[in-house]
């Protein structure tokens, strides 16, 4: 075993790492939580559109994970089994915050204004395609990013989302021609 930043990187397979877990070795959860933590913080970032949230929705998920690992039926498939128990905490972030937005603020130019993060550290253009993402709804937006930001195949997309190929492609093409629309219209076309 090797130390990167103070956190254990091992060669060992998603399921020999979850049987040490399971075996009492509390410590090589580290190692999942270093294996998917940037790959899918990514993913929360972009669904949620707020660091802040992703950051709380991934922790909780990594504890959730941590609490059910003995309900993981594949521990070889961690990956995918962690990210659908994400998932299902961006959706349900996603939904508080909706709520909460809806019983605050009723303007939603103000909004959008409040809701941006770091406007110095983004282009024009980058904020313009993040506040597009935002107003995908969440399936389609979901399928987006696990197709042209993570860059997965619709087969491995409906492995980690339990969702049909078909159906896949087709809030993929539907998110595109949303985006599509919602960017012409900031060029003022």
């Amino acid at each position: 075993m090797t130390l990167t930043r103070g956190l254990p990187i091992q060669n060992d397979s998603d399921a020999e790492v979850v049987a040490r877990v399971l075996e009492g070795d509390s410590r090589a959860y580290a190692i999942l939580v270093s294996r998917y933590r940037a790959q899918y913080g990514r993913y929360a970032v972009r669904m949620l559109g707020s660091r802040e949230d992703a950051e709380e929705a991934l922790q909780d998920a990594f504890v959730r994970a941590y609490r059910s690992l003995a309900k993981c039926d594949d521990p070889e498939r961690f990956g995918p089994w962690f990210f659908r128990i994400l998932a299902n905490r961006c959706r349900t972030a996603g939904t508080r915050r909706s709520r909460r937005e809806k019983t605050f603020v009723s303007d939603d130019i103000a909004l959008h204004g409040a809701s941006e993060e770091h406007p110095a550290e983004r282009t024009a253009w980058r904020e313009e395609l993040e506040r597009a993402l935002q107003r995908l709804d969440t399936d389609q937006r979901e399928a987006f990013l696990l197709k042209h930001v993570e860059d997965l195949g619709y087969d491995e997309m409906a492995t980690l989302t339990g969702v049909g190929v078909s159906a896949l492609k087709m809030r993929v093409k539907r998110a595109c021609e949303r985006l599509r629309l919602l960017l012409h219209e900031v060029q003022g076309g």
